[in-house]
């Protein structure tokens, strides 16, 4: 349990803000050589995996990309589609997404519309 641990401690260690690509690199690495030697079969696995994906972590690492935007409209989206429950059919919950996520500014008729150039 307490190697189990150990290692889960130290993959977040890899993406802790503030890390260079050179900090990120001889953490991966030592997070590679611990889990191989840790004899528990899923964190083996864990480790040969990120052994593949090595040099796409760090080229994600140098360009500062994250998954954030992502998980944030995939929320919105899940919040929308238990909000659209009761609807009839797809094309209305799919309606309701399209005016909540897209950018889409509607004006109702009794205000002004801004002047286009």
């Amino acid at each position: 349990m307490w190697r189990a641990y150990t290692l889960k401690e130290a993959l977040r260690a890899i993406f802790a803000p503030g890390l260079t690509v050179d900090d990120v690199t001889i953490l991966i690495d030592r997070f590679i050589s611990k889990a191989a030697r840790s004899r528990l079969q899923p964190l083996v696995r864990l480790g040969q995996t990120i052994r593949r994906h090595r040099d796409g972590i760090l080229q994600a690492i140098r360009l500062g990309i994250n998954q954030g935007r992502t998980e944030a409209l995939n929320n919105k989206v899940r919040l929308i589609t238990r909000r659209a429950y009761g609807f009839h059919s797809a094309k209305a919950a799919l309606a309701l997404v399209t005016l909540s996520c897209a950018p889409i500014t509607l004006h109702p008729p009794h205000e002004s519309h801004p002047q286009q150039a």
